[in-house]
């Protein structure tokens, strides 16, 4: 049946409300600024945003800061004007005030006016997953002219968008959304580009070309590739550059571009693009049109070109949500109306796991009960059970309810081999689960897959997630069945489970059946909010060892917990004051709970430096967390080899032995400052500081000349404005995910759609710095897809070593599904190992690219001048057409009455719609999406019986408030430039 959303949308910006909106380093919608302060690098916007990375910006508007617009500025300024509207939309369609944020736009102010203040970070994280795959365009396809609309490459470039566009809705449509993000990123390269790199602002255009994002449709007449565009330039003045007739007759040409001489080639008479680095701008005809920057060949065109490109950004974004709806735009864009955190359970379901299903459908239920419509509901849901010899099938939804009955669904089964596929539920989970996850997996067995070991870790390290083990003996079973299961799982099993907790941050708790009631606590608390970690360590073996912390006035619910067995501990408050393990009554120790190998201890709040005086022969663990909206996160990055060079975040491990980068953020505060970054070895005893430098657009790179030898974990130190008085007060905070180098240096640049029934290779190359010899090379996917590809590799130090992964989705893969897969390289003997982490969607062939039809069937008004004595009534039939795939969603998009959809019975390609409204609100529309996320829209009035089918792009770029809200922004720009 066809699904039913009821909101009201505002469409556009007020003009009044653009704000401060300035130019070059100060961005489009909100200040990048940051400043230097006794050392301390101040983040006025916590983004790692933005690589302010690429250097020339050679192919595209620009990447670094200056006086021009750049990609970045492009896409922040559209992300966050429709965020704020579809906000807005959502506020007044469920009859809440809304208040829009103070300019310049901030992310928490944003977060905060869109009702999810504790989603800045997810929210921020999201932003620079777009743009940092908009940038990576320029470093990862540098010389594809398709992906910048070069060599009148305008077929492929629009291939491009629109089938990333498809990608995007589908992913969407799955709640796939760190796909859709992914691709998102990529498409607004090329869409930018469009209006830089073609001479459409120089044929008089004013607004988008609309049908670039629109399969089937033609985006103009495109110059033949024998016909000439372009004359030399005056000198340095190419503004008459492009021949009459080609602007006459409205031709669409682009400039023709090369690094080398070898490949400037262009056909007779082009156009090329322009600068230094060019080649082909060097033959006849010199010169180029393209308008990236100021001082570009057509620099005097920059601002309109930018200013179009806004309004294409945001026409896309427009139509991606109008296929999605405004709930799940926000989800992709990572807000969230209660908490950013999923719940996520691994699951044995084994005949022996009967008691530990029923304390799950317990704590689940506790959990649902305790914060469903607060700020800790958590936003994702995610089931994966596993067995023998099987796992899955997942669970991955938004609805508490749907995960409730998931989990009251299980039944324990089978099992009489102990050991179990959990590593491959694992590898499932943290495929699906969102960036910075925390799971939970319940299991009384050892596990039958630990060739995944390495796969597992390698996805923790990209995800940074935090896995905690519940691991159960079975001491609750009857005495028959405990002496047949009583070697379930060996110490060297137990040790798996314990290395990956610790590789990611997280907890491997051994109780009892009986006691694993009591240990659930850690699942409550963990689904807390704003959950961040002050500090984490392990020993092993265990040793007397001192560690301190801080507690920053802004950390509730401070909380210690430690695993091991035969641990003794002294805890030192910063007023010196002590309490001994042993002391069940001290004043500093406000709860504590031991049940296994695991202790909970909740501290009294108490701001300053914490001691812990840990005391143990036996390994152990020690994690100290605390809820706090000031956090960090960063991404490790290289320079890039490409022709433009830059940063580029990182897929795999980083290189031991060299240098390295890290660009960090961070979130919560505008007033926070970073006075200290440091790399610290998982036994302790290295510890590597980095230098601090500050980005123009307030980012922090963060320069270490090696990485630990070790497992390293990274730590910030800073300041930030108390929340209870004036002064400054000093905080902590850690990665709880511990990372690792290689000497394996292993790559690939696959594309990232998958087409089902059609084979998908992925190429990779592989380099050593070790010594030589052969490599195993393993390859797994989230999916279980068929896959081929080479067992091992000879490998000599220097020489770069190549193989390809093949993929092959199933026929009835549905669209938007991910995958993800991961590559892995092992030396010889297992003394080093690498891998690349990689996600792909999978989108069917779309043949239907018209969006549905509304057609009135009655209508029937009487609207007097007193409107609250009547109604009216309205009905329409909704097609998809003969071909089409089928509407998908109805979405009352304006107007207050009753909207109820019916299938037609006689053919199921057709939707009626029946309406009904007090005359007071004598106005509705309607938004209609197929299954392929084309959209229509269709206005109906009771006033005149009327309809209007209008698309949402053509609605949004032809609006009056929207042309002058772009001429604001080029007031702006112009008055920031001196020009009046």
């Amino acid at each position: 049946m066809t699904k039913v959303r009821q909101v009201e949308r505002v469409l556009l910006t007020p003009p009044w409300q653009l704000g401060n909106i300035k130019a070059g380093a100060d961005t489009i919608t909100f200040k990048f600024t940051g400043q230097q302060q006794g050392g301390a690098m101040k983040s006025v916007w916590p983004s790692a945003l933005l690589l302010s990375l690429l250097c020339t910006g050679a192919l595209g508007f620009g990447i670094l800061p200056g006086s021009s617009l750049t990609h970045l500025d492009i896409t922040l300024q559209a992300l966050f004007n429709v965020t704020v509207q579809v906000c807005s939309a959502l506020a007044k369609a469920e009859g809440t005030d809304f208040t829009f944020p103070a300019q310049p736009f901030t992310i928490q102010g944003v977060a905060t006016a869109c009702g999810a203040p504790q989603s800045s970070k997810t929210f921020v994280q999201s932003i620079l997953h777009i743009i940092y795959r908009n940038v990576r365009v320029d470093i990862r396809y540098a010389l594809n002219a398709s992906f910048h609309f070069d060599d009148e490459m305008f077929v492929q470039g629009k291939k491009i968008i629109t089938e990333g566009i498809q990608a995007v809705k589908a992913s969407n449509k799955l709640e796939n959304y760190e796909a859709a993000r992914q691709n998102l990123g990529e498409i607004l390269h090329p869409l930018q580009d469009f209006y830089s790199h073609s001479n459409w602002v120089e044929l008089g255009e004013k607004s988008p070309n609309s049908n670039l994002i629109k399969s089937g449709a033609s985006i103009g007449n495109i110059a033949a590739r024998s016909r000439e565009t372009c004359r030399s330039c005056d000198g340095n003045n190419c503004s008459n550059n492009i021949l009459e007739d080609i602007i006459a007759e409205k031709i669409l040409t682009s400039g023709y571009f090369s690094l080398t001489p070898v490949f400037a080639l262009k056909p007779k008479g082009k156009c090329s693009h322009g600068g230094t680095v060019d080649q082909t701008s060097k033959i006849e005809p010199i010169g180029g049109i393209n308008k990236d920057k100021e001082s570009s060949s057509h620099g005097y065109l920059h601002t309109q070109a930018a200013n179009i490109a806004i309004a294409a950004t945001s026409e896309l974004l427009e139509d991606i949500r109008g296929a999605a709806g405004d709930r799940p735009f926000l989800e992709m864009m990572g807000l969230f109306k209660g908490s950013s955190k999923a719940l996520c359970f691994v699951i044995d379901t084994t005949s022996s796991m009967k008691d530990d299903i029923a304390t799950v459908k317990n704590v689940t239920a506790t959990i649902i009960n305790r914060d469903v419509g607060t700020a800790n509901e958590p936003s994702l849901y995610i089931l994966v059970p596993f067995n023998d010899p099987g796992f899955g099938p997942l669970t991955k939804t938004t609805d508490s309810a749907v995960f409730q009955n998931a989990i009251d669904s299980l039944v324990a089964t089978g099992g009489g081999d102990p050991p179990e596929m959990s590593l491959s539920g694992l590898q499932l989970a943290l495929s699906t689960a969102p960036l910075n996850s925390e799971i939970f997996l319940f299991t009384d067995a050892a596990a039958k897959d630990k060739n995944l070991k390495s796969t597992v870790i390698a996805l923790i390290e990209r995800t940074q997630s935090v896995v905690n083990f519940m691991i159960t003996d079975t001491s609750s079973v009857n005495s028959r069945k405990r002496r047949a299961l009583s070697n379930r799982i060996a110490e060297a099993d137990a040790q798996l489970y314990r290395d990956l907790a610790q590789a990611s941050g997280g907890q491997a708790i051994e109780i009892t059946k009986s006691e694993l009631p009591q240990a659930t606590a850690i699942i409550k608390e963990s689904s807390n909010a704003s959950l961040v970690t002050l500090l984490q360590a392990a020993r092993n073996p265990g040793k007397a060892e001192n560690f301190t912390f801080m507690i920053d006035d802004s950390v509730t619910n401070p909380t210690v917990y430690i695993t091991g067995k035969s641990i003794t501990f002294t805890l030192i408050s910063p007023t010196d004051e002590s309490q001994h393990s042993s002391n069940t009554t001290g004043s500093l120790i406000i709860t504590s709970q031991s049940v296994g190998n695991f202790q909970s201890l909740q501290l009294k709040k108490q701001t300053g430096k914490w001691e812990m005086r840990m005391v143990s022969s036996n390994p152990y663990t020690l994690k100290v967390i605390g809820q706090s909206p000031i956090d960090f996160f960063f991404d490790l990055v290289v320079v890039s080899q490409g022709p433009f060079g830059g940063f580029d975040a990182l897929e795999t491990r980083p290189s031991a032995g060299g240098n390295g980068s890290l660009l960090m953020s961070l979130t919560g505060s505008d007033t926070a400052t970073v006075t200290e970054v440091t790399l610290v070895g998982s036994s302790g005893s290295e510890v590597i500081k980095g230098v601090l430098v500050l980005q123009s657009n307030a980012s922090i790179l963060v320069l270490v000349d090696k990485f630990p030898s070790e497992d390293f974990v990274v730590r910030v130190k800073g300041q930030a404005d108390s929340f209870t008085s004036k002064a400054l007060i000093d905080f902590q905070r850690q990665s709880p995910t511990n990372f690792r180098s290689s000497n394996l240096t292993i790559n690939a640049n696959p594309e990232t759609i998958i087409v089902p029934g059609t084979p998908f290779s992925v190429t990779f190359t592989l380099m050593t710095s070790g010594t030589s010899g052969n490599f195993t090379i393993r390859s797994t996917n989230s999916r279980g897809f068929d896959s081929t590809f080479p067992t091992s590799m000879f490998l000599e130090p220097g020489i770069t070593g190549n193989g390809t992964v093949t993929l092959s989705a199933p026929l009835n893969t549905p669209s938007g599904t991910d995958v993800t897969l991961a590559i892995e390289a092992e030396a010889p003997g297992g003394t080093d190992s690498n891998y690349i982490v990689l996600r792909f969607s999978v989108l069917n062939t779309v043949t239907d690219f018209k969006a549905p039809v509304c057609e009135q069937l009655s209508l029937q008004t009487n609207c007097s001048v007193n409107c609250s004595l009547w109604m009216w009534e309205i009905s329409s039939r909704v097609t998809d057409g003969a071909d089409g795939t089928g509407v998908d969603l109805v979405t009352l998009k304006q107007g207050n009455g009753t909207i109820n959809t019916t299938l037609d019975s006689g053919n199921e390609n057709i939707t009626l719609v029946y309406y009904s409204a007090s005359c007071c609100s004598p106005d509705m529309e309607i938004e209609v999406v197929d299954r392929v996320g084309n959209v229509a829209t269709c206005s109906y009035s009771g006033r005149q019986g009327s309809i209007s089918p209008v698309s949402e792009a053509t609605k949004l770029t032809q609006s009056p408030l929207f042309c002058l809200s772009i001429v604001i922004v080029g007031l702006h720009i112009l008055t920031k430039m001196g020009i009046q």
